[in-house]
């Protein structure tokens, strides 16, 4: 079966740090192109950033410098590194397998998990 299990969440003041971790089941994460996802309240959801297989990267524009995504194949698990966080970042985070442009979802949303920036 396969799943994407997202976690690391939390509450963060502005500027602070979280990891968020997206440990796959029933498939080899690195064989596909894999993408980090969030929507906040009232908001659509939307492509923050994806590594590919041969490790290439995407950033959008609004996490561009503070955002890194890495990939460990022993743990198959990606992971999404989340520096100097602003209130606007405030969202529920999912992975999902994706294609280059983060427009077609070819896995099934998870639960997400919740990440707060505030003061």
């Amino acid at each position: 079966q396969v799943q994407l299990v997202e976690s690391g969440g939390g509450l963060v003041q502005p500027g602070g740090s979280l990891r968020l971790s997206c440990t796959a089941s029933g498939f080899t994460l690195s064989y596909y192109v894999i993408g980090w996802f969030r929507q906040a309240p009232g908001k659509e959801r939307e492509g923050v950033s994806y590594i590919d297989r041969s490790r290439r990267t995407y950033y959008d524009d609004s996490v561009k410098g503070r955002f890194t995504i890495s990939r460990d194949n022993a743990n198959n698990t990606v992971y999404l590194q989340m520096n100097s966080l602003k209130p606007e970042d405030t969202a529920v985070y999912y992975c999902a397998r994706t294609d280059l442009r983060m427009t077609t979802i070819l896995s099934s949303w998870g639960q997400g998990t919740q990440v707060t920036v505030s003061s």
